[in-house]
């Protein structure tokens, strides 16, 4: 058994469709259980939207564990506001939890608003 979870970094500017478009280039075959951001963007009303649209609750991540997860990607923006090189990696990873691993990388929408990264737990 497993636990998957889609994490999300995303401007300000990022509507529904925006994080639509990186959900899908990330997801493509799998299904995740969660859905999870930092947590100064959890709130954002296009995530909420979205979340609700595809029916995953969302979970809030705080900035400072964020900082504690390794990301494969290193975004200098991302590095600058929240000590971290993906928030979608990072956020990902946080919420599946010790022995997480990313099964992608961060994927980016087509419009370069929303990041979505995909991470996995075995449950034992």
């Amino acid at each position: 058994m497993f636990m998957i979870v889609a994490g999300f970094g995303f401007r300000k500017e990022a509507t529904a469709g925006s994080l639509e478009d990186a959900y899908k280039r990330a997801c493509e075959a799998v299904s995740p259980a969660f859905l999870a951001t930092v947590d100064d963007k959890a709130a954002a009303e296009a995530f909420r939207l979205f979340a609700e649209d595809i029916g995953l609750p969302v979970k809030a991540v705080p900035a400072d564990i964020l900082k504690q997860q390794t990301t494969i990607t290193q975004s200098t923006a991302s590095k600058e506001r929240f000590g971290t090189g993906s928030v979608a990696e990072a956020a990902a990873l946080a919420v599946a939890g010790d022995g997480a691993r990313l099964l992608t990388a961060r994927q980016v929408s087509a419009d370069k608003l929303a990041t979505c990264a995909l991470a996995i737990r075995e449950n034992t």
